[in-house]
């Protein structure tokens, strides 16, 4: 792992907690309501312009750059992994299958079974919005592992296993069942709109793009859903 110099210190990138960090790889745990990357309506203020500022410790015309591997929703928290060579992001890629995804959702109502795979074909539409298609050539195969932790007669703690990485898979996925994750304000229950999102990507298992040594990362439970795992008798 490679010491942080003062210099990048002071570039620490507010809103995310740097996991660990070597010449090829960059792992963080991302804080909700951060973008991943750039779009039409927000530039600056992304986990990507930060860790480009942080890599380049401030100096804009630096070379140093990192290089994006997979994404989080804005309101999901967790862990979020990127490249720093063109080499590694696409070792990393190309192994995507091979990596292990787990995150923490407390979602409403009482799942059954209490263990299983939710398998759809994801499609968007006009509006930006991902929902399920039996016709796998309008959609891309998605598959959702999930696990009941703990539940109450109104709430459920899931273990989520994701195999397959589509766009808001998991909430798409959750929501169609009718068992919405708490605080989704786009496929969820619309009078929850003060409350923040109950997803964590809790963990990332992979293998090193350089040394093939299998490593695991994992994301503290930010407090708002350390509160709702509280309620449910789990802290």
């Amino acid at each position: 792992m490679i010491e942080r110099s003062s210099a990048a210190r002071r570039h620490q990138p507010r809103g995310l907690t740097i996991l660990h960090e070597d010449r090829d790889i960059l792992v963080v745990a991302k804080a909700p309501g951060l973008l991943t990357i750039a779009t039409e309506t927000s530039q600056d203020r992304t986990a990507y312009h930060l860790l480009t500022d942080y890599v380049r410790k401030g100096n804009a015309k630096a070379r140093a750059r990192i290089f994006i591997v997979h994404r989080l929703d804005r309101d999901t928290s967790g862990v979020l992994l990127f490249a720093k060579t063109p080499q590694a992001q696409r070792q990393l890629q190309d192994h995507w299958a091979d990596t292990e995804k787990k995150y923490l959702a407390v979602v409403h109502g009482r799942l059954s079974p209490k263990t299983g795979i939710l398998t759809s074909y994801l499609a968007e539409n006009a509006a930006h919005r991902m929902y399920s298609t039996p016709d796998p050539a309008r959609g891309q195969l998605a598959r959702t592992a999930y696990q009941v932790l703990k539940e109450t007669p109104a709430f459920s703690l899931l273990e989520i296993t994701l195999l397959t990485g589509r766009k808001n898979q998991i909430r798409v996925h959750l929501a169609e069942r009718g068992h919405p994750v708490v605080g989704d304000k786009k496929y969820g229950q619309t009078h929850e709109s003060r409350q923040r999102l109950a997803l964590h990507a809790l963990s990332l298992t992979f293998n090193h793009p350089f040394t093939g040594r299998r490593l695991t990362f994992t994301a503290a439970v930010p407090a708002h859903i350390a509160r709702w795992t509280g309620a449910l008798n789990l802290a």
